[in-house]
C-alpha cells in the first residue's frame, strides 16, 4: 500500500490514477499516525510554498512527516514535495521548509517564459534505480517558476537546462524527489514510478542525452466535445458552432475513447473545450465531469478543460464563483483549465 499525502491543495486524483495504474492501492493519509505508520510515502505537492506549509503545520504533519524523511523508508516528493523538503524559499521569505535538504528555493531568472512548462530532458547526475530502463533522451512535464538550490551537490540526482542548468531531482537515501510530474510525463513517467516503488531494481546511470536539454515541441489534441441529438456527449468539429451535418450534430466519436487513442499515439496534452457549456450551469454538467474522471484514469499526459468556466448563480439563486467551478473540473481529474 502507498500512503499518499495529500495537504488538501489541488488535483492529486492524477498521482492517485498513476500509482493504480501500476498496480498499488492507494491510502489518502488524513492524520499524523498514518505517515508514522507508513510504508511508503509520496507526497505531489502542487500550489505556493507558503500555502503548503501553512497547511501542512495546521494539520499538524510537519513532526510526523519529518520523523517519516529521517526514518531511511521510501519517499516520493513532486514539484513542491521537492521543494518541501529544503530550508526555505524566495516565493515565501520567512516561511521554514522541512530542512532536510540544505539549501533553498529560488526563481527563475531567466530572459525565458516564466513559469518553464512543457517537456524537457533530464541528465542523470549519479546512479538510482529510478533510471532503469530508460534509454536517457526521454522527456517529462515540467510547470514551475521556482527550483532549488542545495548546498551541495551530493544528493541531485538530474539537471535541466531551461537558460541555465537546474537541480530538476534529487536523491538522499530513500528520499527521492522530482521537479517535474511523471504522472504526467506519459509512459517515461510510469516507468519512472515503477521503479521507485520497486526497491530491488538496480541502480543505474542511463547513457547521456542531449546536452543541454531542451523543451520539446508539444503535440495538443484538441477535442470539442458537445451533447449530440440524442443527449450524448460527442467530440464534433464543425465551422465555429456550427456542427450539425444534415440536421444532426457531426459526431467523430466519444470523448473517453479519442483521447485514450489520442495518448497511445503520442499526443503530449489532451483539451477537451466544452463548446456549449456557455449556455448552462456547468456544474450540472456531470456528464462532462465524468469524462474527466474516466479519461484520467487512463491518459497520463496533461488533460486541460475550457468551456463555461466563469461565475454563475443556478437556479436556486446560489452563486458560484468560477474558482469554484475551476476546483469540480480539478476534483474530476483536470490538471489545467482554459477561460
Amino acid at each position: 500500500m502507498i500512503a499518499l499525502l495529500d495537504y488538501g491543495a489541488g488535483n492529486v486524483r492524477s498521482v492517485i490514477n498513476a500509482l493504480e495504474r501500476l498496480g498499488e492501492t492507494v491510502k489518502t493519509v488524513s492524520t499524523g499516525d498514518d505517515i508514522l505508520q507508513a510504508d511508503r510515502l509520496v507526497f505531489p505537492g502542487v500550489g505556493g510554498f507558503g500555502s503548503m506549509m501553512h497547511n501542512l503545520r495546521e494539520k499538524n504533519f510537519i513532526a510526523p512527516l519529518t520523523s517519516y524523511l529521517q526514518s531511511g523508508r521510501p519517499f516520493f516528493g513532486i514539484c513542491l514535495g521537492l521543494q518541501a523538503l529544503f530550508d526555505g524559499s524566495e516565493e515565501a521569505p520567512g516561511v521554514n521548509g522541512l530542512g532536510i535538504i540544505p539549501g533553498q528555493v529560488k526563481r527563475f531568472t531567466v530572459d525565458l517564459a516564466v513559469p518553464h512548462i512543457g517537456w524537457n530532458g533530464i541528465k542523470a547526475r549519479q546512479p538510482s534505480r529510478l533510471f532503469n530502463g530508460l534509454h536517457g533522451d526521454e522527456k517529462f512535464y515540467f510547470v514551475h517558476s521556482y527550483h532549488v538550490a542545495p548546498e551541495t551537490d551530493e544528493w541531485v540526482l538530474t539537471t535541466t537546462d531551461y537558460d541555465y542548468e537546474f537541480v530538476s531531482a534529487i536523491q538522499k537515501g530513500n528520499i527521492i524527489a522530482t521537479q517535474f510530474h511523471p504522472e504526467k510525463s506519459g509512459k517515461a513517467g510510469l516507468a519512472l514510478l515503477a521503479n521507485f516503488l520497486d526497491t530491488t531494481r538496480e541502480a543505474i546511470i542511463p547513457a547521456a542525452g542531449p546536452d543541454p536539454t531542451r523543451l520539446a515541441k508539444r503535440i495538443i489534441a484538441c477535442l470539442d466535445v458537445r451533447t449530440n441529438n440524442q443527449g450524448d456527449l460527442v467530440v464534433t468539429k464543425g465551422d465555429q458552432y456550427d456542427v450539425r451535418e444534415n440536421g444532426e450534430v457531426r459526431n467523430l466519436g466519444k470523448p473517453v475513447q479519442l483521447a485514450g487513442r489520442y495518448y497511445e499515439e503520442g499526443a503530449d496534452e489532451i483539451t477537451f473545450l466544452n463548446i456549449t457549456a456557455f449556455r448552462d450551469f456547468p456544474l450540472k454538467d456531470m456528464p462532462m465531469l465524468k469524462v474527466l474522471e474516466l479519461t484520467s484514469k487512463n491518459v497520463f499526459v496533461p488533460l486541460t478543460i475550457g468551456g463555461g468556466i466563469r461565475d454563475y448563480k443556478d437556479k436556486d439563486g446560489r452563486h458560484w464563483s468560477a474558482l469554484e467551478v475551476a476546483a469540480e473540473y480539478f476534483r474530476s481529474g483536470a490538471d489545467k483549465i482554459s477561460i
